[in-house]
């Protein structure tokens, strides 16, 4: 999608103050990070949240299946749209989640280094069975704590707004930890901002559908398959409604 100079240039502005929002708040709940746990931060973590969604100017809304359990830890899988999918989905729900991330990107200035402090899971690209491993282990110190996870199955953000196919492996650690897998669509930001692109469009309705949970608990390899399946039509349903709605 081209982009006018207008468009451009609001983005440039946009970015800005973003990132006029973003370092101090990151600074902030580093620095209270030092002495409080994570979890008293939890409203300054939403609000921080709310304000990176507010700066591209998006009318946020949540709409969650009353199954979802507030006291209870699952594993919620979200469509993997551009760099503010974790902020746009974490007020959703209650639950403190914890997020997976490259551990790559933990080198980047203020993010990564924000989401290294806050705890947040390390995934190392190509480990094989040893990061599996390792990436089961710290996901279950995580649930034995009542945190939550927060994942994205496709591996990869989206070019053309669809969703792509979920990969089993979050699927089959939910199954070995007991959790209930929870679907989450988030419709409405592919439109404002795409991957490869730095160019904002402002002003759009953007919508977090948490879906009803789906048990996992004593599911046979072939059974979590199958769920992995059921949890992608799930996401992937909103959002094609979505897209023929905008095109339509």
């Amino acid at each position: 999608m081209t982009s006018t100079v207008g468009q451009r240039a609001m983005a440039l502005v946009l970015w800005t103050f973003g990132v006029l929002w973003l370092v101090p708040m990151l600074l902030l709940l580093m620095g209270l990070g030092w002495v409080l746990p994570q979890e008293r931060l939890e409203g300054l973590s939403r609000l921080y949240c709310r304000g990176q969604v507010w700066w591209a100017w998006a009318r946020w809304r949540a709409v969650v299946d009353e199954g979802i359990e507030v006291d209870r830890a699952y594993l919620f899988v979200q469509n993997h749209v551009n760099l503010l999918d974790h902020v746009t989905m974490y007020p959703a729900t209650p639950h403190f989640k914890q997020g997976m991330e490259l551990e790559s990107h933990f080198s980047i200035p203020f993010y990564g280094w924000f989401m290294r402090s806050r705890g947040t899971i390390g995934v190392r690209r190509g480990a094989g069975t040893q990061g599996r491993d390792a990436l089961r282990e710290a996901m279950r110190k995580e649930v034995a704590l009542g945190h939550s996870i927060l994942g994205f199955p496709e591996g990869t953000r989206t070019l053309d707004g669809r969703v792509g196919t979920f990969r089993k492996g979050l699927f089959m650690l939910a199954r070995d930890l007991d959790l209930a897998v929870v679907p989450v669509a988030v419709t409405g930001m592919h439109e404002i901002l795409r991957k490869g692109s730095w160019v904002l469009r402002p002003g759009g309705d953007v919508t977090v559908w948490c879906d009803a949970p789906m048990e996992t608990s004593g599911l046979s390899d072939e059974e979590v398959l199958a769920l992995a399946v059921r949890a992608h039509r799930a996401v992937a349903t909103r959002v094609d409604a979505h897209r023929e709605a905008a095109i339509g």
